[in-house]
């Protein structure tokens, strides 16, 4: 595991409504991407996940400092990258799209030693 730094406890309370706001925007995002909603999934919820999910990042990092080196740093990129290639149409959306849920969902679960491992 990276180095650990404090954030304050108001910190954590706050990522757990972020969290939530992120899965119900991510939702609709996936469900626009698999059942072919055009031109998209709307705007608000588009704002919605975008926003959470770098705040979400940003409270990540407060406590884990090394986070770009760590597992879960390394996926939430991959994942950033593979959603912007498949709405950019580099890759096939609808796999891609799956693909990246999937990826960010195992990894929500796995243990948190695994999480949080320094690959690098």
């Amino acid at each position: 595991m990276g180095r650990i730094g404090e954030r304050p406890y108001w910190v954590l309370y706050l990522s757990l409504v972020l969290r939530a706001f992120h899965q119900v925007g991510a939702a609709v995002f996936l469900a626009a991407w698999l059942f072919d909603a055009l031109p998209g999934p709307p705007l608000p919820y588009l704002v919605m996940v975008l926003a959470s999910g770098v705040a979400l990042f940003l409270t990540e990092w407060m406590r884990h400092r090394q986070l770009y080196r760590e597992l879960s740093g390394i996926v939430s990129m991959a994942k950033v990258l593979l959603l912007g290639a498949a709405v950019h149409g580099f890759l096939p959306g609808r796999p891609t799209v799956l693909l990246a849920f999937v990826a960010a969902s195992v990894l929500a679960h796995a243990p948190k030693h695994v999480r949080h491992r320094l690959l690098f």
